[in-house]
């Protein structure tokens, strides 16, 4: 079983050791913890596949100590406004919640890019990530650290949970304290930004600070005809979801009228087509204290509700939400859980709705998941 140790300058150098002979470990973030192997070791990234049961075409991100860091990024591919632009969004966001997909150098194994000729790169804000990235002295692939199709660990109890029996050694940091994965942003030609996945950089930050438009690009594209391939992690239609069924409400409760609620309820558009759940729900709400809860659960008729933050909170809500979602998933009071989306769409909000979406979505009646950090 998995070790889980506070992360001393002795853990830090065992753990070094142990990514250096290309095993893994789990790692904690300021996003979700990381299942940290060498990306320039085939070895390593191996493992993180077989480890996650993750599937090959579900390319990782490259986590670096610092910007510019030598044999990831091929810097001379791009071009002058790009160039402008990605150093910008260093300067502004880095060491944090930001992944950038660029050019990848020759270096990185196309196993960590899943053949693409780009690489997710970031710098991680949290201490312990940035002292086990400078003992190791290798950029970390570092995919949230749980097995395939399962809810994104933000403590390392979580991970302990997921991949205990698979991996030697898991570094203790406390909670993640932004709660959701990175934002992933692709560059493009004369500074072009494509945002692929939302989260702890808010898209309209990323506006602020290149002053360029920022397209969204709402899923994986095909690379040839018939093959999907999502250009970053995160991107697959059913992501980050619990192993009962989460079925997500098309408005907040507060403003959904009673018949479409009753409709949810008897099962119509829950599940993906699936039978009716059953039995009443757990409820997760957005936002609302010990009052709100109460009237929630009474009009749902829900097993256990929860708020997410009881203020008017979005960044409460992200670092709680996976957490949350985990205890009702864990939970023997329901057996299906309901789900309001976040009140709009900006900042954090997006992040939330884009992981309670994903987490909610079906296919052909068989769940398709994954976890991305």
């Amino acid at each position: 079983m998995s070790e889980i140790l506070l992360p001393t300058r002795d853990v830090l150098e065992r753990a070094a050791r142990l990514i250096r002979a290309g095993r893994l470990v789990g790692m904690p973030t300021e996003t979700v913890y990381g299942l940290a192997g060498n990306a320039f070791d085939e070895r390593a990234l191996t493992r993180i596949f077989s480890v996650k049961e993750r599937p090959v075409f579900d390319p990782l991100i490259v986590h670096v100590p610092r910007y510019p860091f030598s044999g990831v990024i091929s810097e001379e591919r791009l071009d002058g406004e790009a160039r402008r632009v990605v150093a910008l969004l260093a300067a502004a966001f880095w060491p944090g919640p930001l992944t950038l997909v660029l050019p990848k150098d020759p270096r990185v194994p196309d196993l960590a890019t899943s053949g693409l000729d780009t690489v997710g790169v970031r710098v991680p804000a949290h201490p312990v990530a940035r002292a086990l990235l400078e003992a190791s002295g290798v950029p970390l692939a570092a995919p949230s650290a749980n097995r395939f199709g399962r809810i994104s660990p933000t403590r390392a109890q979580h991970v302990a949970s997921e991949l205990g029996d698979r991996i030697p050694l898991i570094l203790d940091g406390g909670r993640s304290p932004v709660g959701v994965e990175s934002t992933i942003v692709a560059v493009g030609a004369g500074g072009g930004l494509v945002l692929l996945r939302p989260g702890g950089i808010p898209r309209e930050a990323l506006v602020q600070v290149s002053g360029a438009e920022v397209r969204v690009v709402p899923g994986a594209g095909e690379t040839e005809p018939g093959v999907v391939t999502p250009m970053a992690p995160g991107m697959l239609e059913s992501h980050y979801a619990p192993r009962k069924t989460l079925v997500l409400l098309p408005a907040p409760l507060d403003g959904l009228p009673d018949e479409v609620l009753g409709r949810i309820l008897a099962g119509a558009g829950g599940g993906g087509g699936a039978e009716p759940p059953g039995e009443g729900p757990a409820l997760l709400l957005q936002f609302g204290g010990p009052d709100a809860l109460e009237r929630a659960a009474a009009r749902v008729g829900a097993r256990e509700v929860r708020s997410l933050s009881e203020g008017d909170d979005p960044g409460e809500a992200a670092r709680h939400l996976f957490e949350v979602l985990r205890e009702m998933d864990a939970s023997d009071q329901s057996t299906w859980i309901l789900a309001e989306p976040a009140h709009g769409d900006t900042g954090l909000r997006h992040a939330i709705n884009d992981r309670l979406g994903r987490a909610s979505a079906s296919r052909a009646g068989e769940r398709r998941e994954s976890g991305s950090g």
